[in-house]
């Protein structure tokens, strides 16, 4: 039996303010990605959730981004140096490490965030920044990347295993990127179609681009954010259709190669 991994961003509140049902995602989902406290999260949010997320059996991982609590670090952040952005991995997932450690459930992955996901999937320098931190923190963690972009292949160049990433509610550009969610139709609220075109990517081992042009990758994970409206009622959704489709759902941790 194929295995697939269905992952979610969490723990994106801050101090008094919540985003997005976590609670009803760590019953659907079998890994967590955890804001660090640069783009959302604070140390209680984050050890919350990785203590709700050790209760479910759900895998965790860290979530880093651009220091930009104000965007919601979905502002690109241009004229930073790659060193000091490395610098700034290793910040974000050496402290969620130590809450992990407390809580008693390890931090197996690291998955960035928003717009420095997207800008190190296309620069280079970027992309080994983020491979260089994370090998220096724990050359056994799992680099999750955009299959087939600059992530995958810095993933690859630091030696570190890569969990190769589709989203089941966002478009895909030509180049194999995420469509800018400035853009009508970046992202997809039907869950029925969403779930529909997670298996027909993950069966055919290709992402479809707005464009209709196909991109032969190969899959590990399926991302469901968990800040959009009805974002519970998809992830359920995709969770099922995968499981009907044949296949086995579990951590990446745990079987990713």
């Amino acid at each position: 039996m194929t295995n697939i991994d269905l992952n979610c961003d969490m723990g994106e509140g801050f101090g008094v303010y919540s985003l997005g049902d976590d609670a009803a995602m760590l019953e659907i989902v079998t890994s967590a990605n955890i804001a660090c406290g640069f783009h959302a999260g604070d140390p209680l949010v984050m050890a919350a959730t990785l203590e709700a997320a050790r209760e479910n059996g759900v895998g965790v991982g860290a979530h880093p981004s651009f220091l930009d609590l104000w965007g919601f670090g979905r502002r690109p952040i241009l004229g930073e140096r790659p060193a000091d952005i490395e610098k700034h991995l290793i910040y974000q997932i050496g402290a969620i490490q130590a809450l992990a450690h407390a809580a008693g459930h390890p931090i197996r992955h690291v998955k960035t965030h928003g717009s420095l996901g997207n800008m190190a999937a296309e620069d280079a320098d970027l992309a080994l920044a983020v491979a260089r931190a994370i090998r220096t923190v724990d050359p056994n963690l799992i680099f999750v990347v955009m299959p087939g972009l600059e992530t995958e292949r810095a993933g690859e160049r630091q030696g570190l295993r890569v969990a190769r990433e589709i989203y089941a509610d966002r478009a895909y550009a030509p180049n194999g990127n995420l469509v800018s969610r400035k853009l009508a139709g970046s992202v997809i609220h039907d869950a029925d179609e969403a779930a529909e075109r997670v298996v027909r990517m993950v069966a055919d081992q290709e992402i479809t681009a707005v464009d209709g042009s196909r991109r032969p990758v190969a899959i590990d994970t399926v991302c469901v954010h968990g800040d959009t409206p009805g974002a519970v009622g998809m992830a359920s959704l995709v969770r099922k259709r995968l499981s009907d489709a044949g296949l086995a759902i579990r951590p990446m941790a745990e079987w990713l190669a």
